[in-house]
């Protein structure tokens, strides 16, 4: 009998959001979560407080603009070149195929917000909080403003704040990572706090139609592991990692679509949803801060079900002008050898969205799931 296939581990970060919890209850909160990022880097996040009547609400939402809106609906927000009309090269609508993963089209449609601009960033940051939205266009990469549709009726009061709820969800976890590496003596394990005081996140909403018939299995069902199949017959989103810090993924309960590439390189595994769970990875500048420790791990959407799948990843990312690297302690710990040299991470958004993901022939892609 061959063995069950292999799970992301469950983490319970209850510990670090509440203020009452004992030392110990959160060292075994940063123990398990530290094992899930050197062994997966994927885990599934469990008693996180968002109820299930929000999380509903946002899928619901989604799936309403995705299926109900008509084509000439969903452009009144499309994503524009920076330059051109209400366009940052980044933000809005984009259709099926607009989105390139490693030179292959991605077969979904998606809408994507970044951190409101406040009026002088990202290239200052001098200003008090608030959004600046009556700076007219033309707009530089990333300057622009969010759009939001118009129906489903109160989608942006709603994804508002949700976002808010991310925003505190994604600070207990990069709080939980920091005590998981140095502990908390002398407020050492709020390093990654105060590198996301004013993340600079990104949020999607995606909708995945179902795979073309010749990219499905030769039975027509779908398959039922990761393994049938493969990117070359057609892709959902294509193989790739998060270049930012922390993904806090929201899914339906498709089955079978996002999966992730085991540590070894030898095939994929299901990251099936979770009842109630987020399922959370971590991207390139954690593995840089760790200097190698925890490595962003590749992963990719291959749908090939009958239903319209829909997510909602939030990359909780860290401040525009973070500096990035390696931590000592990470450093002493893997070899004394620093692997990374520092960056700063709005420059390095930059060069991802001016580089991999973004051309003159109005190409974007983000990490999703």
């Amino acid at each position: 009998m061959s063995p069950p296939p292999p799970t992301l581990p469950l983490i319970d970060i209850v510990p670090f959001l509440n203020p009452t919890s004992s030392p110990a209850l959160r060292a075994h909160c940063a123990q398990t979560l530290a094992s899930a990022c050197i062994t997966h880097g994927f885990f599934c996040l469990t008693h996180h407080g968002v109820p299930p009547t929000v999380t509903s609400r946002i899928l619901n939402l989604a799936r309403g603009f995705f299926t109900e809106c008509t084509e000439r609906e969903k452009r009144k927000i499309i994503r524009q070149d920076a330059g051109v009309g209400n366009g940052d090269g980044a933000r809005g609508y984009q259709v099926v195929g607009d989105n390139v993963t490693e030179g292959r089209r991605d077969w979904h449609e998606a809408i994507d917000w970044y951190r409101p601009v406040i009026e002088g960033e990202p290239r200052t940051d001098t200003q008090e909080e608030g959004e600046n939205t009556d700076r007219p266009p033309p707009y530089d990469i990333l300057h622009g403003v969010n759009q939001w549709p118009q129906h489903p009726e109160g989608f942006r009061e709603v994804y508002e704040e949700y976002v808010s709820r991310m925003l505190e969800l994604g600070t207990a976890v990069v709080r939980a990572m920091g005590v998981a590496l140095l502990g908390e003596e002398d407020g050492k394990g709020e390093v990654f706090v105060r590198e996301t005081r004013k993340s600079w996140w990104v949020m999607r909403a995606i909708g995945y139609p179902p795979l073309p018939a010749r990219a499905r299995s030769e039975d027509g069902s779908g398959g039922s592991g990761a393994e049938s199949g493969s990117e070359e017959d057609g892709i959902s989103c294509g193989a790739h990692t998060d270049y930012g810090c922390l993904t806090l993924l929201l899914a339906d309960d498709t089955k079978g679509a996002l999966q992730v590439q085991a540590r070894d390189g030898s095939g994929w595994i299901n990251a099936d949803p979770v009842d109630g769970a987020f399922v959370v990875n971590i991207g390139d500048m954690m593995e840089r801060w760790t200097n190698g420790l925890w490595k962003s791990t590749r992963h990719r959407v291959v749908h090939r079900g009958e239903c319209f799948r829909v997510s909602v990843p939030f990359f909780f990312e860290p401040d525009w002008d973070a500096k990035v690297e390696p931590l000592r302690e990470c450093v002493k710990m893997s070899g004394g050898k620093e692997r990374f040299r520092e960056v700063t991470y709005g420059e390095h958004l930059l060069a991802k969205v001016r580089g991999n993901f973004y051309s003159g022939d109005g190409d974007v892609v983000s990490g999703d799931g």
